[in-house]
């Protein structure tokens, strides 16, 4: 049994590469194994389940088809696709998770988060989010035209990469408190989250006993996997894109 988790591939058409790699990754790696964790950020942008582009149609259908031959798939949001509905869930055969989730991965509780919530140094980002997980914000972008959704999600984009380019290194990482509180409210001794693109594997104390934090790696330059089994610590693994 091997259950596998992956985050911030990006998805976008100016990118073939990473889909080319995804596509990839489900034939080889991902076939076969028990589940499929996609914790955020799956997307580049996501305006809603409406839109259907021949990139979404395809990933959908990929999906899908894994989840046909016996896996079990999961998805969370990010902050880049954050709009992903049931409706694309059930094309692809996935399963929509609340951010944060406890599961219990082969015996030992463990913490799933995107990981945005715990950059709290980022405060003005921090505004944001909670507006965007507002569901009477969400609703209301929701019923304006396609075509407005899309200028409105390239105007946000421009304004993200404009102000994260002035950020310190320290706002754009997690704040080391926030992960014990979050551990310790959810009473786990592992974390396992995407977001920083800042692949690793920490310890900390949590709960006054060991803890272990797991970072997984965006899909830029490389694949990034974690791949977990009954018995075995887990293993943070890459190959090149």
């Amino acid at each position: 049994m091997t259950t596998l988790f992956i985050s911030d591939l990006h998805l976008e058409e100016s990118r073939p590469d990473i889909t080319d790699a995804f596509l990839g990754f489900l034939e080889t790696r991902a076939r076969g194994v028990e589940q499929l964790y996609i914790l955020g950020d799956f997307f580049e942008a996501w305006i809603g389940d409406d839109e259907r582009t021949p990139l979404q149609d395809t990933i959908a259908g990929a999906l899908k088809a894994l989840s046909d031959s016996g896996t079990a798939i999961f998805l969370m949001h990010g902050n880049r696709d954050f709009l992903i509905g049931e409706d694309f869930c059930t094309r692809a055969g996935a399963t929509l998770l609340d951010d944060p989730t406890v599961v219990d991965l082969y015996g030992t509780p463990t913490l799933l988060m995107h990981g945005d919530s715990l950059c709290t140094a980022d405060v003005e980002y921090q505004k944001f989010r909670q507006n965007m997980r507002n569901p009477q914000w969400q609703q209301m972008i929701l019923q304006r035209p396609l075509a407005d959704r899309q200028q409105m999600a390239r105007q946000l984009r421009e304004i993200s990469m404009a102000k994260n380019q002035g950020k310190e290194e320290f706002i754009m990482d997690v704040t080391p408190e926030e992960v014990v509180n979050v551990m310790e409210d959810h009473g786990v001794q592992r974390l396992i989250h995407g977001h920083t693109h800042r692949p690793a594997e920490h310890s900390l104390e949590a709960n006054g006993r060991p803890a272990r934090r797991i970072v997984l790696g965006d899909w830029d330059t490389h694949v990034w996997w974690l791949s977990v089994e009954p018995g075995r610590e887990p293993v943070l693994d890459k190959t090149p894109l």
